[in-house]
């Protein structure tokens, strides 16, 4: 077996679809295996240690959210050697496919799963739903889901209206209502913002005993994108895969949020909605006495003068050790 550290890193960003298709496929086929799996999907294999990571991807989200082009779980491979199978489509399927359920088939009639002391299971938005649903081929695994929907059935999820294209689409035959595929699982994580209605409510379905919800309000509805800029996806994927991750870890990871331009800006949005301009000048302060917030210091001039005008009392500045004024901490 080659050795997975030397997995090549080389950038495969910017390819057309038909030559990126051929390098992954090449890569795969050198480290482990490629299955073409019809029009829009395919899968790859890389052979590493005893623990599998099994993720949906799509090409669109692989080239915007990888700078060098490649899965999200060839990092893992990489860094800590783990095994992969990664899921892959063009555009977003749902992995509603019957070539793909008959991967699952063979994979399962070959004991693939078994072969490992951990699988964990992989994917957000379209891709966390089909990493729910195909999770109970592996029963036993764990599964990190975010922003999943629970099925886009017209008959439950009627008041989904982000994807009407869909609802031709057979969510109801095999591998198909995702929260009830989860029931064979381990341990399977939610990630969501729960001030996105549409998110909250899928994310209600999927309530389980083996199901732990972890909320991430402020950020918006790409959370996928924001997790790998915040650079805390891959230690989520390690507290999930050795046991560890739950409300109080996955708080300490959500931190970085302090330091995440997005976020900020979101929750500042949110403190002006609700006219908050005390708690909005306290925010201010803190990120522009910790970073370059171009925005953000242009609304603390604003609240300033506001202040001065007499339209609300501004909160006093903070005092450090030596008595002089300093910004809030958050």
């Amino acid at each position: 077996m080659p050795d997975t550290e030397i997995l090549p890193n080389r950038s495969l960003s910017g390819l057309k679809k038909r030559e990126w298709i051929a390098q992954i496929s090449a890569i795969a086929e050198d480290f482990g295996s490629f299955d073409d799996l019809g029009g829009r999907h395919f899968a790859t294999r890389i052979d590493g240690d005893s623990t599998l990571l099994v993720s949906f991807e799509t090409i669109q989200g692989i080239q915007l959210h990888s700078d060098i082009g490649q899965p999200l779980g060839w990092e893992m491979v990489r860094d800590k050697g783990w095994s992969h199978l990664c899921l892959i489509s063009d555009g977003d399927t749902w992995f509603r496919d019957p070539q793909v359920y008959a991967l699952f088939d063979r994979l399962t009639d070959e004991g693939y799963f078994e072969e490992y002391d951990r699988v964990v299971f992989y994917g957000a938005g379209p891709c966390g739903y089909a990493a729910a649903a195909f999770s109970v081929a592996s029963p036993g695994a764990i599964v990190l889901a975010v922003q999943p929907q629970a099925t886009l059935d017209p008959r439950v999820t009627e008041w989904d209206s982000r994807f009407t294209h869909m609802r031709r689409t057979n969510f109801t035959d095999r591998y198909g209502y995702a929260p009830d595929m989860m029931d064979a699982a381990h341990q399977a994580y939610v990630i969501y913002d729960p001030a996105e209605d549409l998110d909250a409510m899928h994310a209600a379905l999927f309530t389980r005993p083996n199901v732990i919800k972890l909320r991430l309000r402020h950020m918006g509805d790409a959370l996928q994108g924001d997790l790998v800029e915040m650079e805390i996806l891959a230690p989520l994927l390690m507290l999930a895969a050795e046991g560890r991750l739950n409300a109080v870890s996955f708080a300490r990871q959500a931190r970085a949020r302090r330091d995440h331009p997005a976020y900020l800006r979101n929750l500042l949005g949110h403190l002006d909605a609700g006219h908050r301009p005390y708690l909005a000048m306290l925010l201010c302060r803190n990120v522009v006495e910790r970073m370059n917030a171009p925005r953000i210091r242009r609304r603390l001039d604003g609240l300033e003068k506001s202040a001065a005008a007499g339209e609300f009392t501004p909160p006093p500045p903070a005092r450090n050790g030596n008595g002089s004024a300093t910004a809030q901490k958050a």
